[in-house]
């Protein structure tokens, strides 16, 4: 039988976000980071309840999303396999890459500055916003003054 893949799922009963919600983002982002490939089994919905006390239909639900969603695979028996990986963050993430180092010394900064985690969550999310627009066009300037004072 195959090993679960290193990936815990933490539950913030506070975010609003519904709980099956969040193990599917979560499950996207570790496909996104490349701490999960495929072949990975994820952890059964009785690691994950024993893990964080939801009810087992919520993961159930979840790995349901993920199954319609082409990412995973269901194996009676077996577990839930991971079929695909998703966008090309894993080499980015990597603790050696540039964009990595930048993006963390930029978070150091923003943390010497004071701002807390949820106001540097904030901001990012809207340079994100900014420049990722909805219609899929790219808008290349930056809205955060410390950019554009470089």
């Amino acid at each position: 039988m195959a090993e679960s893949a290193a990936v815990e799922f933490r539950i913030d009963r506070r975010s609003g976000v519904a709980t099956y919600l969040q193990i599917v983002q979560q499950t996207k982002q570790a496909l996104r980071l490349g701490v999960l490939e495929p072949g990975d089994r994820l952890p059964t919905a009785r690691e994950v309840v024993e893990a964080t006390a939801i009810n087992p239909n919520t993961v159930l639900k979840a790995y349901r999303e993920l199954e319609r969603e082409g990412l995973v695979e269901a194996r009676r028996g077996l577990g839930t396999f991971v079929r695909r990986t998703l966008g090309g963050a894993a080499e980015a993430s990597a603790s050696d890459s540039p964009l990595r180092t930048e993006l963390a010394d930029w978070a150091r900064r923003a943390r010497s500055a004071g701002l807390e985690k949820d106001d540097v969550s904030a901001l990012f999310t809207a340079v994100l916003e900014s420049t990722y627009r909805p219609d899929g066009t790219h808008k290349p300037d930056s809205t955060y003054k410390g950019d554009q004072e470089r």
